[in-house]
């Protein structure tokens, strides 16, 4: 939710924030006349409501010859002042609306959609095969790992059973991620799936990416498709305590997205399903302290992709392609062999103090006085990400090397072909 008084000061920014994402900047004004009718209503309800008070006081003073002429009056007063509060409400109704509609004000992102991003850095070197890649999926399914066709069976299309050593491959990647989350003073959740609307809508996603969620109406509740928001609503109605740093959450948990809009789009393999799991970083933080923590985030999932030996580019998102609480984005994405093209697996957002204002969730600053805080989160680990290792380190028989961080998880150097497993066997 945007800032009223941020608003009121700076209202040329809040336009071309609105200008650079590709929304209607005239929302700003229609918001700023809004403020201005709440604000003369709460004006004019205080003046009515001290009238009426003085009134009462004049009442209780006067004799009893007095009394009927001053009642009736008084009742005229009081009907004044319920209509007073009535627009007051309709006001700030209006005003709560228009703030929904606005999204956070852009901070250093780039103008422009989905393909005008700023490419920051190229990391690794992108591997050169002397003999034909086989994609993520074929590569599963030949060692064992992945079986979308039972998925399919059993949920439908865009579902997938991990199998085997896929399974202790994604347990291995996440563990490890939880793990450096941990040494880097972040605090293992394990928070809910199915939120309630008000926590949904506080971080911003049930606006341009309702159709995205999947919602259960017999319980009024959400499947999270990401573990940002129950983590974001784990302090709402709350004033937390900062004074010793910023608070650092790290969420595993199992995400959901109905994909709506994507038919026909990376429907082989699992680069984009409907169920996946996923450890997600969320720091709450003072403002002042929001871009260093935004460029640690970033920073933890360039170190969590080196472990996983993956080239892989980042990326300055344009405002057009930012989620309405982000005002700044960071995209790394790694190389897909098969594809010719890098994807994206982690994102970082700075979402500054737009979803804390929704969620009401504040700190008190030296002066002792109630703050909002401002928010970031960022993506350490997903399902997503085997399709670039299976992908990028596989060789020429077919099999896969196991990136040596996470050995110690999947028991093994080199994952083999089901069909080299009987051989040897036989």
């Amino acid at each position: 939710m945007i800032d009223l008084k941020f608003l009121r000061e700076n209202p040329d920014v809040v336009r071309q924030s609105q200008i650079t994402r590709g929304e209607d900047p005239a929302l700003v004004d229609q918001l700023i006349s809004a403020d201005e009718r709440r604000r003369a209503a709460i004006v004019q309800a205080d003046q009515l409501r001290s009238e009426q008070k003085a009134f009462g006081k004049k009442i209780g003073q006067a004799s009893p010859e007095e009394r009927p002429a001053l009642l009736e009056g008084s009742n005229e007063l009081k009907a004044k002042v319920k209509a007073a509060e009535a627009e007051q409400a309709q006001a700030e109704a209006e005003v709560n609306e228009l703030q929904f509609q606005i999204s956070n004000v852009v901070e250093g992102a780039p103008a422009g959609g989905e393909d005008d991003f700023i490419v920051l850095e190229e990391v690794g070197t992108i591997p050169e095969f002397d003999f034909e890649p086989k994609d993520h999926l074929e590569l599963g399914e030949s060692l064992g790992l992945i079986d979308v066709k039972r998925g399919a069976k059993v949920g439908g299309a865009r579902f997938y059973y991990l199998t085997g050593d896929g399974a202790f491959l994604q347990l291995g990647m996440l563990m490890l991620a939880a793990q450096k989350a941990r040494e880097a003073g972040f605090q293992l959740m394990i928070p809910p799936v199915l939120v309630r609307p008000e926590i949904m809508a506080g971080t911003g996603f049930l606006g341009q990416h309702a159709d995205e969620i999947y919602y259960l109406p017999a319980d009024d509740l959400y499947l999270v498709g990401t573990s940002e928001v129950a983590l974001a609503g784990y302090h709402k109605d709350e004033i937390i305590d900062l004074s010793n740093g910023p608070i650092q959450y790290a969420g595993w948990s199992s995400c959901f997205r109905r994909e709506a809009g994507s038919h026909g789009k990376d429907t082989r393999g699992i680069l984009r399903v409907h169920q996946f799991d996923k450890l997600e970083m969320f720091v709450y933080c003072k403002p002042e302290d929001a871009q260093e923590q935004h460029r640690k985030l970033l920073q933890m999932e360039k170190d969590m992709l080196d472990a996983m030996e993956l080239p892989y580019r980042t990326i300055d998102i344009a405002g057009g392609d930012l989620g309405s609480s982000a005002a700044r984005k960071f995209d790394n994405e790694a190389w897909v062999p098969t594809q010719g093209a890098y994807r994206e697996l982690t994102s970082t957002s700075n979402c500054t103090t737009f979803q804390a204002r929704r969620l009401s969730t504040r700190y008190r600053d030296e002066s002792g006085k109630s703050q909002y805080a401002a928010t970031l989160n960022g993506t350490l680990a997903t399902t997503r990400w085997l399709v670039a290792i299976l992908e990028n380190h596989q060789q020429a028989d077919g099999s896969v090397v196991v990136p040596q961080a996470l050995r110690p998880f999947v028991g093994k150097d080199v994952l083999v072909p089901r069909a080299q497993q009987k051989q040897t066997e036989a």
